[in-house]
C-alpha cells in the first residue's frame, strides 16, 4: 500500500528523503553531493512516499514569495518508476501549496521528465538551462483549480 506523508525539514524523516535523492540524483545522474542536499532542505516542506513501509520516492516544496511556491528534489527510487507516484507527489504538494494560498508553481524539469509536469497541466516557458550539468526547463502552473 502507498502512503504519503508531508513534512518540515526539521523532522526527522527528511533523512529518508534524501537517501532517495542521494541514489537517484547523485548516484544515478552523478550530481555532486554539495550541489543536492543544500540550505533549502531545512525549510522546505517535504513529501515521502512509501511503498509496504519502504521510503520510495520524495519531492520539496519551498516558498518562493508570498504567491508562488517551487515544486523540486522529485525522485523516485528506479524499481517504482512507472507507477504514478512521482505524479502523486507534485499533486499533493500542489494542493497543500493552494491551501496555504499561493497561486501559483514553478520547477525546473529535467527534459526527460517534461510530460510528467505537463499531464499535470505545467507549461514549459524560457530557454533550456543547465544545472548540474544536466538540461532543464522552468515550468509554471497556475494552482487555481486544483
Amino acid at each position: 500500500m502507498l502512503t504519503l506523508d508531508l513534512f518540515a525539514g526539521t523532522d526527522p524523516q527528511v533523512r529518508d528523503a534524501l537517501r532517495i535523492r542521494e541514489t537517484v540524483f547523485v548516484q544515478e545522474q552523478g550530481v555532486p553531493l554539495d550541489l543536492e542536499i543544500d540550505d533549502y532542505d531545512g525549510i522546505a516542506w517535504h513529501v515521502l512516499a512509501r511503498e509496504d513501509d519502504q521510503a520510495v520516492a520524495t519531492a520539496r516544496l519551498i516558498s518562493l514569495d508570498a504567491s508562488r511556491v517551487k515544486i523540486g528534489r522529485v525522485a523516485t527510487l528506479p524499481a517504482h518508476r512507472g507507477k504514478g507516484i512521482a505524479s502523486k507527489l507534485v499533486r499533493l504538494l500542489m494542493e497543500y501549496a493552494r491551501r496555504e494560498g499561493f497561486a501559483e508553481a514553478v520547477l525546473d524539469s529535467q527534459l526527460d521528465a517534461m510530460p510528467l509536469y505537463e499531464k499535470l497541466g505545467f507549461v514549459a516557458e524560457g530557454q533550456i538551462f543547465m544545472d548540474a550539468d544536466i538540461p532543464h526547463r522552468r515550468m509554471t502552473r497556475k494552482l487555481e483549480g486544483i
